[in-house]
């Protein structure tokens, strides 16, 4: 009896830090997830306070051009984001969220610590120069310089990508799957996760920005340096209280093995064939898993779905190799993974957009108007707006319209993952065409003062860029948490953690796709007599409004094969339902 009793009080499938059984009413829950978007808080300062005003360190003190300094931009965050993935992956199969989060922050650091000595001390940069004195050309920085500041940005970028594939799932952890109760606090969290994430933003964005232009970046590094540091402690204060998911070894195994079983049955005979068929019919399992963590599987399967029909071949025959033996259960699983892969894809041009805040929208800034009253505020700033919108709107939305869509819709998520994510896709649309006609009227007000060749301010605020940041904050409010919930909830039990560092993957394709469409873009429309859209040195030659009406075209189209997708896609039962 009393080991009935203990189990009925432990969590299946999750340990606590000592690698202990974690107990119900112990572990898990609302308190255990505060600590990690307090976390995220720190962590999202750390890397933002960079990542915004990076564009103009790398243009100012690297003397990179503005093009090669928004693709380098680019790039950087594209592998951070890109990155999650190992992230993911490592959480599912070896090591937990909470081992792959301390990793990352001390790779993260280390990073940092890189980019600060180099920021402080003028022997590791390139010398300075005068950009406006004819004859004196400003040197790009190479050789040893170069290669100190990548090692320092990409070993922020390696442990950036860590986290943000580990501790959105660590929180979503902490709750029961199984009541209604957990599945609400579970979509909580992710609303609030995003609000942290805001939050972080904020004060990066603000004060750190701020400290970076006017004191200098080695300031800036510092505080992200030591922002990084106090995560550590205050994620380890919580370590008693989180339950962490025992890792279930590799999901790509059970990807690349099904994938391979059904590849070698395709040319089955007829018999096989049959053997499809009977196997709907039958109630009993055709091959019963073998593995410990199939026990920790959402729903025993005993027969095969009709939809992919073609996957179910690998588990009509006796496999050419036990290695290749599938369970129905892991078939069901890579059908999953294989139906929100569309919607994944749909994403990735949002996030192309989004790009935009950190690159031309920061240079366009720069040459604006940016004082506010005696205030003259940092170009890298402009994304408090959004960030405002999104801490204001975040606990409405979770408070306020989600229960009221529950009421009215009589349903337990209210409003749809799906739906979210298409409000955040024709915000995207909205969004590039408000850039564009901004960008028409700031070129114009150069154009009739004169001032196309002028490296002075323009006298037009930069409250007009204000606009696009503000429609794709909101963008990115909508889907960056419906897809975090969406992905989560969606995969399989053994996959969320790299389910999840999907919605940052969709961030770094788009902003490799970003840099991508520059390249060709200044491809296509440069030759011998006109000059390419992005090139040069003076943004006010560029033809950046045709840029944006392309994106804008190009987010129309996306939207267009969401819809397709997302009426097709049906989600997964839940316990209680089925």
């Amino acid at each position: 009896m009393e080991v009935e009793h203990h189990q009925l009080n432990t969590w299946e499938g999750y340990v606590d830090w000592r690698n202990r059984p974690a107990l119900r009413g112990r572990h898990g829950g609302m308190l255990a997830a505060s600590f990690v978007l307090v976390v995220e808080v720190l962590e999202n300062l750390a890397y933002l306070a960079n990542a915004s005003n990076l564009v103009l360190y790398m243009s100012e003190y690297m003397h990179f051009s503005p093009s090669k300094s928004a693709n380098s931009v680019t790039n950087f965050m594209g592998t951070a984001f890109l990155l999650a993935l190992l992230g993911g992956f490592l959480s599912d199969a070896f090591l937990t969220t909470y081992h792959i989060f301390l990793i990352s922050a001390v790779v993260e650091f280390l990073g940092l610590v890189i980019l600060t000595v180099q920021a402080h001390s003028p022997s590791l940069k390139p010398p300075e120069c005068k950009a406006t004195i004819p004859g004196i050309a400003c040197q790009e920085v190479h050789g040893a310089k170069a290669a100190m500041l990548f090692i320092g940005l990409y070993l922020v970028a390696l442990g950036v990508g860590g986290i943000k594939g580990s501790i959105p799932a660590h929180g979503a952890e902490q709750f029961d799957d199984n009541t209604p109760q957990g599945r609400k606090q579970r979509s909580t969290f992710f609303n609030y996760f995003v609000f942290c994430l805001a939050c972080g933003a904020l004060i990066a964005v603000t004060l750190v920005v701020w400290i970076e232009d006017n004191k200098g970046w080695e300031w800036g590094f510092g505080i992200s340096t030591l922002t990084i540091l106090l995560s550590i402690p205050i994620f380890l204060a919580g370590s008693s209280f989180y339950r962490n998911k025992i890792p279930c070894g590799s999901p790509l195994t059970t990807i690349v093995k099904v994938l391979v079983a059904t590849t070698l049955n395709t040319c089955s005979t007829k018999s096989s064939s049959n053997a499809i068929v009977s196997m709907a019919m039958s109630p009993s399992p055709l091959i019963p898993s073998r593995k410990e963590e199939d026990k920790a599987m959402d729903q025993p399967m005993e027969a095969p779905t009709k939809s992919l029909k073609f996957l179910n071949r690998a588990v009509a025959n006796k496999p050419v190799h036990t290695a290749l033996e599938c369970s129905v259960q892991q078939v069901e699983e890579v059908k999953i993974v294989l139906k929100i892969l569309p919607i994944f894809a749909c994403t990735i041009m949002l996030n192309c957009c989004l790009a935009q805040l950190s690159t031309f929208s920061v240079q366009q800034a720069a040459t604006m108007n940016t004082k506010l009253g005696s205030l003259k505020v940092p170009p890298a700033s402009l994304p408090v707006f959004p960030v405002l919108f999104i801490i204001i709107l975040a606990p409405l939305y979770d408070h306020f319209i989600i229960p009221f869509a529950r009421k009215v819709t009589k349903t337990e998520m209210g409003i749809t993952h799906l739906q979210r994510i298409g409000t955040g896709l024709v915000l995207s649309i909205l969004a590039m065409a408000v850039a564009a006609l901004v960008e028409v009227k700031r070129k114009r007000k150069a154009s009739d003062l004169g001032l196309l060749d002028s490296p002075n301010p323009l006298p037009i605020t930069f409250f007009w860029i204000a606009f696009q940041y503000l429609f794709l904050g909101s963008a990115d409010l909508f889907t960056l948490a419906g897809l975090l919930e969406f992905f989560f909830t969606e995969a399989p039990s053994s996959m969320r953690s790299l389910a999840t560092s999907l919605s940052f993957a969709s961030l770094a394709i788009g902003y490799y796709l970003s840099t991508v469409i520059v390249s060709v873009v200044n491809s296509v429309t440069g030759d011998s007599k006109h000059q390419p859209w992005l090139s040069g040195s003076n943004l006010n030659h560029y033809h950046l409004e045709r840029f944006y009406w392309l994106m804008c075209a190009l987010s129309g189209l996306n939207f267009v094969h969401y819809l397709f997708w997302a009426n097709r896609y049906k989600y997964r039962l839940t316990r209680d339902d089925e």
